[in-house]
């Protein structure tokens, strides 16, 4: 951003702005510099909020600047000045920046001698309004004394209009003159706000204040209405003005003071209603005043003096983990964080007043007592309210209607203790309902049409549809009834909107849009199905039955499905048997009665609210937090550099002596501005109201799980702020505050364990994306030991389902965080399986250690135990599993080995290459697949190695033939000497640094060592003869895991040459000598075995080999055709076609077939 002056003649474009052209001037913040066609330093760095002023003597041709109403001296003099020159206010600007200009119509903030903004005050008018003022001043200080006739003087705090004729007449006379002027933006803002600022100067509490009431029943007295509404509109936007820009001081006396005011005005009811129904959410971005701005400049905001001593925590990672050797806290260190402790306490209880005023707003808004002139102010609030959230939720892509996420952030914690203290109050006052700790949304409401989601996506679709197909549950289960004929006649609509082509709707005018109610949407959030959705609620006549009373007839119970502007109390609370909200109340929801319906809408909102912005900010602004940590790191090294520079080296020692001052100077900066963010954002209490939201969800979803097929109607956001608060409680608010200080912690992850468990594969959740986010949530729950213990506490039935459903074949379905969730319940107990990092990679850089996929191996014995009992009992799912995964390792690895064949033909080329880091992510997650892949067959092998080895169960040998031509394969691959594999591990390509020899290697061996080793001597048996009968197999490949390397590949080595051969045995911090000790008996078993194999095996004539892999003697025949082939062969081919090899014939069985001895 640029901003300045410029002159007619300046023609600016995309590329040249303010301070580009010779006759333009400007000053930009953001980069500290000036600009006129050259740059150089100049002021100082603006933040978000900050106030410049502009200054241009033409007097003396100078231009300078004030930032906050500090002068940044001359920036240009000797301006060009004469005869047809004029400047003119000009702004250079950037893609989402804004700026809002004063140019003299309301008072300006930081005013500076001898200048005078470009429009004049309305001098006359101000003299006006001040005498005036004066007059109102005297009439309140002074009254009449009847009995005495004569004037005195009264206590300005209890004065009120008691009907006294000669004042009333009086003051009639000096609103007759006033009120035309409290219409004016500058006089409202530079007279009545001072005047009433003044009132609360006092001190005390608000309500010790009356005059400000009075004031306001004066105003609606003897002002015109229209007068009346301008005044206040004013009023609220110089208040909102004041608060949002005010500076930050140590006491925030200044926000204080606005807040204040804008309470002593909202406890008007009349204006409170009016400025509700009008302008609070229609004309100013009212959510501003919940929110409490982070200074960027820790210096002006006095903090430096509230927190004179800073301290961060010495948290430094070690092999991508946090180092368990927690450091001794010296004495010094502990005086530094206790002393920085007592300052975050301080500023914590200045912000907690602010914090409170704001709550006092809201709880005004949220008064449904005031039916005095009307409907109370939380029915109107409610209106309005959803009208926000539809148009953040609507309108993603227009910054203009958008409400920023750090204002979403301080609006929802200030909703919820405004809720909670209400819901608490009704509870005090009804004993049987709920309280807040208890707070849910009950299922009817997502689906009677009461409470409008806009177009926001349910769990079972579109909600057109949901009405269509789950119409007769609907009757049965809620008591709602649909007319066929209104269902047609939105069929017919949705057919017509159809034709209707996305160009035309982007032509339309946005007024337009938003007289039809509905709110311009980028086209990645809105097709037509989902916007005639919304309109089907509001057209579709709903019938609605009450079991409570006799039925009249159908027309007699049609409800209408009113828009948000049109609701009333009633349509909100219910009454005379209406249940308002609650209508449609299904037969597994007790009748226990849980709030008022108002605050259950809030609730709704709120926990819309959390998924639209709140949840992204929240993980923004652990920047900050990241940033100590570097910085910390930072200078941590550098003060041990300086330990160990020579003395001699003076020029290095000054040089190391410079970074270390920088670095301690960013880290004051960074631990203010992170104690600031802590109270604000990551406080106690602000992760309590996360808990409180996260618990609310969760009862939500049990709730309407208990409906059935209903539960399709549930919104998505509910699934999504489940996991996502779960989430920042356990990412974002640590180290500060752990979730596990928090009331029913345990029970809480239990119950969410349960929810991930089950939904991730329910029938009723259709959405792609949620349906992803929930498998991606279980899969990242698994990772750590305390949310894993929370799985395996849910109900026993509810584990072997989740079971069953991780085991369902991986053919048309996302199974990689299927077999992800798998490989982390073994991943501890494999062979070598116990790594964190993978042994090559402890050297290069770490990664983030909260990573799931950097977490200890925390292994679940007790879901084992249900996998295999799962594959044992159930005869179709191991053969179907398994095939699928066999199916899918082949594929994996052979795109792996096809990838790094085209990334070693490009690095071999002579010309200069570069492979596109895609093709590099993508050849490295098929590796990361197929090592996965290995592992979840080593994990099947060792529960239930029956399923292999067990020849009487179906499928078994076909299983152990696929399994051990694979395993060759693979082997074969990886292991031959200088072969494809070794060269491209060896280029260390950035991209493909999880490639390696020893995740792969040691899967196979552990799938190897498992069926040859570790099991009876049939089965060993059994597995030995299916790896040697296999063509692929090569002994050499089970040598190479033990270092041993051919003969003749040592014979063609160069004798300089050192290279480093694969060996087991240099991973002894990964695998166990007694794991190494199977190795070498497998090793010694299959070489015995391969000789006795080669001496015994009698030559085979070609006509008796299999025709399809001539590989296997013939051994098995069809029928009815009588063709031939080895089983391997026709037991493969058949799990996908019937046809014969031959004829094509439908094979309808398959014979042994044994050459007949005389032949």
């Amino acid at each position: 951003m640029q901003i300045g002056w410029c002159t007619l003649n300046c023609r600016f474009n995309q590329e040249e702005g303010v301070g580009d052209t010779l006759d333009s001037y400007a000053y930009d913040g953001n980069r500290v510099r000036k600009w006129n066609v050259t740059t150089t330093n100049y002021g100082k760095s603006w933040a978000a909020g900050d106030i410049v002023s502009c200054l241009i003597d033409l007097d003396e041709g100078t231009i300078a600047f004030c930032l906050n109403g500090v002068s940044l001296g001359t920036a240009f003099d000797n301006i060009t000045r004469g005869a047809g020159m004029a400047y003119f206010p000009a702004i250079s600007l950037s893609f989402k920046e804004s700026v809002a200009f004063n140019f003299g119509s309301r008072p300006l903030r930081y005013p500076v001698e001898g200048y005078r903004p470009l429009q004049d005050p309305p001098s006359v008018d101000l003299v006006k309004a001040h005498k005036l003022l004066g007059y109102l001043k005297n009439v309140i200080h002074i009254g009449i004394d009847v009995l005495e006739g004569k004037l005195v003087e009264k206590d300005t705090s209890t004065w009120q209009l008691q009907g006294e004729p000669t004042v009333l007449i009086t003051l009639t006379h000096i609103f007759n003159h006033f009120a035309p002027l409290m219409c004016k933006v500058y006089l409202v803002d530079d007279v009545l706000m001072h005047f009433l600022l003044s009132i609360l100067e006092r001190g005390g509490a608000v309500e010790a204040h009356p005059l400000i009431q009075q004031l306001l029943d004066l105003m609606w007295l003897l002002m015109e209405d229209y007068e009346v509404h301008e005044c206040l509109k004013q009023l609220l936007m110089s208040l909102l003005r004041a608060y949002r820009f005010s500076p930050i001081i140590p006491d925030l006396g200044l926000q204080i003071h606005y807040l204040r005011l804008t309470i002593a005005v909202l406890k008007h009811e009349k204006s409170r209603k009016y400025l509700l129904n009008n302008v609070l959410f229609d004309v100013l971005r009212s959510v501003v005043f919940f929110y409490i701005k982070s200074p960027l400049r820790v210096e002006e905001a006095g903090l430096q003096e509230l927190i004179p001593t800073t301290w961060w925590p010495n948290r430094f990672t070690k092999e991508g983990k946090e180092s368990k050797e927690v450091k001794e806290e010296s004495a010094e260190e502990r005086l530094r964080r206790r002393a920085y402790d007592r300052g975050c306490q301080r500023l914590k209880k200045r912000i907690e007043v602010v914090e409170e005023l704001q709550v006092q707003i809201l709880k005004l808004l949220l008064n449904n007592k005031d039916r005095g002139g009307g409907e109370a102010s939380r029915y109107i609030f409610l209106n309005k309210f959803r009208r926000f959230l539809q148009e953040n939720a609507s309108n993603r892509g227009n910054l203009t209607v958008l409400c920023p996420p750090e204002y979403m952030v301080c609006f929802l914690h200030r909703l919820i203790s405004t809720l909670r203290c209400y819901w608490d109050g009704h509870k005090a006052k009804a004993p049987a309902a709920l309280s807040s700790e208890e707070a849910y949304v009950p299922p009817q409401l997502f689906y009677n049409g009461k409470v409008d989601y806009f177009d926001l996506q349910r769990l079972g679709g579109l909600l057109s549809h949901l009405k269509k197909t789950l119409k007769d549950d609907l009757a049965l289960k809620a008591n709602i009834l649909i007319d066929p004929a209104e269902l047609q006649a939105v069929t017919m609509d949705d057919l017509d909107e159809d034709e209707e082509t996305a160009t035309s709707t982007a032509q339309r005018p946005v007024a337009a849009l938003a007289i039809g109610g509905a709110l311009a949407r980028p086209s990645w959030l809105s097709s037509p199905t989902l916007g005639r959705a919304n309109r089907f609620l509001s057209t579709a006549a709903v019938s609605l039955m009450n079991p409570r009373r006799p039925l009249g007839t159908l027309e007699k119970m049609k409800a209408r499905t009113l828009s948000v502007e049109q609701r009333t109390e009633d349509d909100i609370e219910g009454s005379h048997g209406n249940e308002g909200l609650l209508l449609g109340r299904p037969p597994e929801e007790p009748e226990q009665s849980i709030t008022e319906n108002s605050l259950l809408e809030i609730l709704d909102g709120i926990v819309m609210m959390y998924n639209l912005s709140v949840h992204q900010q929240l993980g923004k602004m652990v920047g900050v937090s990241d940033d100590v940590n570097e910085y910390a790191l930072a200078l941590k090294d550098t003060e041990e550099k300086i330990s160990r520079c020579p003395k001699r080296r003076r020029d290095i020692y000054e040089e190391l002596v410079k970074s270390q001052k920088v670095f301690s100077e960013k880290l004051n900066h960074l631990s203010r501005r992170l104690a600031w963010i802590n109270v604000t954002i990551y406080s106690k209490e602000k992760m309590q109201d996360i808990y409180w939201l996260l618990r609310v969800c969760i009862r939500t979803i049990e709730h309407g799980d208990r409906t059935g097929s209903l539960f399709a109607f549930m919104p998505e956001f509910y699934l999504s702020v489940a996991m996502n608060s779960y989430s920042a409680l356990k990412n974002y608010f640590s180290p500060v505050h752990s979730m596990e200080e928090l009331p029913g912690y345990e029970e809480t992850l239990t119950h969410l364990a349960a929810i991930l468990a089950k939904h991730f594969a329910d029938s009723r959740i259709v959405g792609t994306d949620i349906r992803d986010s929930l498998m991606q949530a279980l899969a990242s729950y698994v990772c750590y030991p305390h949310s894993l213990r929370a799985v395996e506490r849910i109900p026993e039935e509810q584990r072997i389902s989740m079971m069953r459903n991780l085991l369902a074949p991986y053919e048309q379905r996302p199974w990689a965080q299927t077999n992800w969730i798998l490989v982390r319940l073994w991943r501890g107990c494999g062979f070598g399986y116990r790594y964190t990092r993978l042994p090559h990679l402890l050297k290069t850089k770490p990664e983030d250690a909260n990573l799931p996929s950097l977490q200890k191996p925390c292994p679940s014995t007790l879901l084992q135990q249900h996998m295999a009992n799962l594959l044992r009992s159930d005869c179709d799912m191991a053969p179907s599993f398994l095939n699928s995964v066999l199916n899918q390792l082949n594929w994996a690895f052979s795109e792996f080995i096809g990838m790094i064949q085209e990334i070693q033909q490009a690095a071999e080329r002579l010309e200069r290459n570069f492979v596109d880091s895609r093709q590099l992510k993508v050849c490295a997650t098929c590796f990361d697949l197929s090592v996965s892949l290995l592992r979840v067959l080593e994990m099947t092998v060792t529960l239930a190695p029956e399923i292999f080895l067990d020849w009487s169960r179906p499928s078994s040998e076909l299983l152990l033939r696929r399994l051990a031509q694979l395993l060759n394969q693979v082997l074969n691959r990886v292991t031959a000497e200088r072969n494809l594999f070794d060269r491209v591990v060896n280029l260390r390509l950035p991209g493909l640094e999880s490639v390696d020899h020893y995740p792969i290697l040691v899967a196979v061996t552990g799938i190897l060592v498992r069926l040859l080793m570790d099991t009876d001597f049939q089965g060993a048996k059994r597995a030995t003869a299916v790896l040697l009968a296999d063509p692929c197999f090569q002994l050499r490949s089970i040598q190479y895991l033990l270092g041993h390397a051919e003969p003749s590949a040592l014979a063609a080595m160069p004798p300089s040459a050192d290279k480093r051969h694969f060996s087991l045995h240099t991973y002894t911090d990964y695998i166990s000598l007694e794991e190494l000790a199977k190795v070498e008996r497998m090793l010694n078993h299959l070489s015995e075995e391969s000789k006795q194999a080669a001496a015994s095996t009698l030559p085979t004539s070609e006509e008796d080999l299999c025709p399809i892999c001539y590989a296997h003697p013939i051994s098995a025949i069809f029928r009815p055709c009588s063709h031939k082939s080895c089983k391997a062969c026709i037991n493969q081919h058949l799990m996908n076609n019937k046809d014969c090899f031959f004829c094509k014939a439908t094979i309808t069985g398959v014979d042994d077939f044994i050459k007949p001895v005389s032949s």
